[in-house]
């Protein structure tokens, strides 16, 4: 049986992790301690809709990184896969792997959903933009790949 996923919630203390990224490089939330960061869950790498939403975010990171936000994008795919991933679409922000689902878990970001008609478990895309201090500023759970990035513009003002 499917337990149902956590919902974080603006206020909330964002969960710690701590992931390598596609280089084995480890990658911890107290890293980004004074900055905001935005954290985003993707199915898959190398699948055209998560594609999408990585070149989305690659082609927007001036905008971002211009009012002060980090972008990181987690999957459950290992580090081999998520390197093959950045080079292939010349992604420019660190991919991280989370092969024992464990921050998927604690954002609420793994869990029952519908993939062609049939009930699976797995990603839900997701994205979280956590404040200076660590706490959830925003929570979208199962956004669309495609014209997720320019609706975060919108709601974050950019």
């Amino acid at each position: 049986m499917v337990t149902e996923p956590v919902r974080l919630a603006p206020g909330e203390r964002a969960p710690a992790f701590t992931l390598p990224d596609e280089n084995g490089v480890q990658h911890s939330l107290r890293d980004y301690r004074g900055k905001r960061v935005i954290l985003y869950f993707y199915p898959a790498a190398l699948t055209p809709g998560c594609s999408a939403q990585a070149c989305d975010f690659r082609d927007s990171l001036g905008v971002f990184q211009g009012a002060g936000y980090a972008v990181l994008g987690v999957s459950k795919d290992p580090v081999a896969k998520l390197a093959e991933f950045r080079e292939r679409d010349a992604l420019t922000f660190p991919l991280l792997s989370d092969t024992a689902l464990k921050a998927h878990r604690a954002y609420g970001a793994w869990g029952e959903k519908l993939n062609y008609g049939r009930r699976i478990e797995g990603t839900l895309r997701s994205t979280f933009v956590i404040d200076e201090r660590g706490r959830i500023e925003l929570a979208r759970y199962n956004v669309r790949a495609k014209g997720h990035v320019a609706m975060l513009r919108r709601l974050l003002g950019l």
